[in-house]
């Protein structure tokens, strides 16, 4: 990165990065949080090479990035505690180790990511088959469709995994 766009970069956080984190810790009531998000939303920045200069109105792009990290942030974390309320279930002699429990939670969050953009219900069917073991019938009967909806359900959320290139 040639010094001058650097220079340009350490600009930018520094005119924006403590409204930044004053914004989010507002949203979130979490300061290691709320610092967490404003790093990434300025990683965020970077990774997509946009040059802060040509923004506009950078707060509402700092903002809209932030929105969406704060979003992802909360549905990782509903999902991680249904996943733990699932294992409550469990008797103690099946239920994973710490470190297993960790790879599983990691595993979930690439599923989630995998099948991000993919109607509710076609998520709901693909995690009914490959976390419950459900039937396409079973699942169907749930859903209330048909089996032959469920495979087209299925179709759908194994070619998205297969094209962000994980393996249900």
């Amino acid at each position: 990165m040639p010094p001058s766009d650097t220079r340009k970069l350490a600009f930018f956080f520094s005119d924006h990065h403590r409204w930044l984190l004053q914004h989010v810790q507002r949203q979130l009531r979490n300061r290691a949080d709320a610092e967490d998000t404003a790093a990434e939303t300025f990683c965020q920045l970077l990774n997509a090479r946009i040059d802060p200069g040509t923004l506009e109105r950078p707060r509402a792009y700092l903002s809209t990035v932030a929105r969406r990290l704060i979003f992802d942030r909360h549905r990782r974390r509903r999902l991680e505690q249904a996943y733990l309320d699932r294992l409550m279930l469990l008797p103690e002699e099946l239920a994973p180790s710490p470190e297993e429990t960790h790879l599983l939670l990691e595993a979930l969050h690439a599923v989630d990511r995998s099948l991000c953009g993919l109607p509710p219900v076609v998520k709901r069917a693909f995690l009914m088959s490959q976390l419950d073991g459900l039937s396409y019938a079973e699942i169907g009967r749930r859903l209330e469709v048909s089996e032959r909806t469920v495979g087209r359900y299925m179709t759908q959320a194994l070619r998205q995994c297969y094209l962000i290139g994980m393996q249900p």
